[in-house]
């Protein structure tokens, strides 16, 4: 059996999960075996410090490198290390694309301004996200509005309705603390294109904002609350899901608070969606934001206009639609916009895809996409965790020879960045024999530059932001690129002295 080295871009959850399955799965002393995963981010996991996977990531035939951007796409944080595509290529046998959708999906009608953001840019804001977005204007803002009713959309409306009192026993950093005790929102309006029975966020995310200690949530209409009645095409479709049942129970009772009892409030807007935001008129701070009335289409669950409309003041707006991969990443599919895969996230040149619903085409050689990067941005950290290990059980059945058949990757030219992989699939790109330890050479001076994130640097960097969270009362508290990097230099400094 050949030895296999793989390649994993992405560090989330659905990265960690390929590896650890991979390594659960092989024997401890298994030398064949090697992973290397590479993150954009410094910091693993997604930011989400999580003790998780430190099995998997202290396994020695496993590597991470952090504050390495791999190939074009997202080169927006400028202290990263760029390393070219073909230099993973030309260095792995086998590479997993665990990239996820790292793109916000934005309403054609409502371009980013000064009144409308999207809702990852505010989400990286209050996270600390390397890209630094810009903090948002919270202290003139007494209204926002947020289009979309999934799980992020209740994250920030939770972020802005909770005391700064309540936050900052967490992770929280200071900076993001600051400017939330002198914000002004006093309500959240999250608005949906259909009903209840449809949202996206799960009882979880409800519950936590129905359980607020300073704010209400403004009382639904009971007859949105009832399933609708069944018909001939709709009755199979018309009895809620034990999930569905959960929340609509949650609904019908309100918030922990009585309305009209706490300082701040929210709203659940159902059937309504975005058609304009004008700026605000003269005299007034608050945009004017048009919504279409809704309803749905029994047959399809479609969201379909009534012709009635109504406007909302707003001093922000705040677009939760979704998320999308970059279009210049490798393999990128326009018509899905994200990577088409074959069963066991085998990827599929998307130039040879006969449809944009199809799983038909040429499936590449040893290379392979899991989690969102695959789906598209669907699903919880659950079937994440499953289509992750569908991955790890293709790789391994590729690696052992009981996989389908396959064509070699497109070639990459060594040295040049083509905005789509060329699709000559006469080249064998990945090196069949590479040294099993070494990262490519532009990694290895990245980590001679101080540039680079192994996981041993991380864990340090991890016990540092509790200590420094203990002592201000806190969960931790969080360090940016350049903080960690000069405590890493300080400590290896009084270590060698």
């Amino acid at each position: 059996m050949a030895p296999m080295k793989l390649a994993i871009i992405g560090g989330g959850p659905s990265a960690f999960y390929v590896a650890s399955r991979l390594l659960a799965r092989t024997p401890p002393d298994a030398t064949q075996m090697r992973i290397h995963m590479f993150d954009r981010l410094w910091a693993p996991h997604g930011l989400n410090c999580t003790h998780k996977f430190d099995a998997a990531a202290t396994d020695p035939r496993f590597r991470f490198f952090g504050n390495v951007n791999v190939g074009q796409a997202f080169a927006s944080i400028p202290h990263t290390l760029q390393l070219p595509l073909s230099a993973v290529f030309n260095n792995y046998t086998h590479v997993v694309f665990a990239t996820g959708c790292a793109l916000p999906t934005l309403h054609p009608d409502l371009p980013p301004s000064q009144y409308c953001m999207p809702a990852l840019s505010l989400v990286h804001w209050y996270t600390q996200h390397p890209s630094c977005p810009p903090p948002p204007p919270l202290e003139r803002v007494t209204h926002v509005s947020l289009i979309g009713n999934g799980n992020v959309s209740l994250d920030v409306a939770r972020m802005l309705l909770t005391p700064v009192s309540v936050l900052e026993k967490y992770d929280v950093p200071v900076s993001v603390l600051d400017l939330l005790s002198r914000s002004r929102v006093k309500h959240v309006s999250i608005f949906g294109r259909r009903g209840p029975l449809e949202a996206a966020f799960t009882t979880k995310e409800l519950r936590e904002l129905m359980n607020l200690p300073d704010a209400s949530m403004v009382p639904l209409s009971p007859e949105i609350l009832e399933p609708a009645p069944a018909s001939n095409t709709t009755a199979s479709s018309s009895t809620p899901t034990r999930q569905q049942a959960r929340i609509l129970q949650l609904l019908r009772q309100g918030s922990k608070n009585a309305p009209g009892s706490t300082p701040k409030t929210w709203s659940l807007d159902f059937f309504r969606a975005p058609m304009h935001l004008a700026p605000p008129p003269p005299g007034s701070p608050l945009a004017q934001l048009t919504l279409a009335h809704t309803a749905l289409d029994p047959t399809h669950k479609r969201a379909i206009a009534t012709g009635a409309t109504s406007t909302v003041s707003t001093s922000l707006v705040v677009t939760s639609l979704g998320f999308h991969a970059e279009p210049q990443a490798p393999f990128h599919d326009p018509t899905l916009m994200h990577m088409r895969t074959a069963p066991g996230g085998r990827v599929i040149d998307p130039s040879s895809s006969p449809s944009s619903s199809s799983v038909e085409g040429t499936v590449l050689k040893d290379v392979y996409a899991s989690g969102w990067a695959a789906t598209g941005a669907k699903g919880v950290l659950a079937s994440t965790m499953m289509n992750a290990y569908a991955v790890a059980d293709a790789v391994l059945s590729d690696w052992l020879g009981r996989g389908v058949d396959s064509v070699p990757a497109p070639g990459i030219v060594t040295g040049t960045e083509p905005t789509a992989p060329p699709r000559d699939n006469a080249r064998v790109v990945m090196n069949p024999s590479p040294h099993p330890e070494d990262p490519p050479e532009e990694v290895v001076e990245g980590m001679e530059a101080g540039l680079v994130m192994q996981y041993g640097d991380w864990k340090r960097v991890d016990d540092e932001e509790v200590k420094r969270g203990t002592l201000l009362g806190k969960e931790r508290e969080r360090m940016g690129w350049q903080e960690a990097k000069a405590f890493l230099d300080l400590s290896s400094t009084r270590g060698t002295s």
